[in-house]
């Protein structure tokens, strides 16, 4: 399965194509709004910000670990602006495990599906980027930040 063949809902339940994307890199992060990593959603806008029309952000909200996201769609994005400023896209509330995982999830954590690499989700704010020609570049622990160096130069092209 293509990248830009993925189709996700928005936390307005609007169907996003996601070959809408093509031509820009995609950094997309499961997210949650009680973790210890949270304070990251206003570092993912920073980023989505320098990098406009090159990046898009893309939140995947999940309460799969500690039950660390327990609002609903509605509420998790009124959390993330109010308090981070966030306007980049989340996506309606999935799972990262399981016969529910979200399908874009399963894509970027599944070497059948991106022909790169399989991983596991370890935590809240594990992040995968993704190239302008819809190929899965590299993935992040949750401790790697937004803004860290290596991050940053992949999205820059170095």
């Amino acid at each position: 399965m293509n990248f830009y063949d993925l189709q996700a809902e928005d936390l307005q339940g609007q169907t996003i194509s996601f070959s809408q994307f093509r031509g820009k890199k995609v950094l997309l992060v499961n997210t949650a709004s009680e973790c210890g990593f949270t304070p990251q959603l206003a570092e993912l806008q920073r980023l989505q910000d320098r990098f406009q029309g090159r990046l898009v952000v893309v939140g995947i909200p999940t309460n799969d670990f500690g039950g660390q996201e327990p609002l609903d769609n509605s509420e998790i994005g009124a959390f993330c602006a109010s308090n981070y400023g966030v306007n980049f896209l989340l996506l309606a509330k999935g799972k990262t495990r399981g016969t529910d995982q979200h399908k874009v999830i399963r894509w970027l954590t599944t070497k059948s599906l991106n022909g790169v690499s399989s991983s596991k989700v370890w935590w809240n704010f594990q992040k995968y980027l993704v190239d302008e020609q819809g190929q899965l570049m590299n993935w992040y622990l949750p401790t790697t930040s937004p803004l860290a160096s290596r991050l940053v130069r992949k999205i820059e092209g170095r």
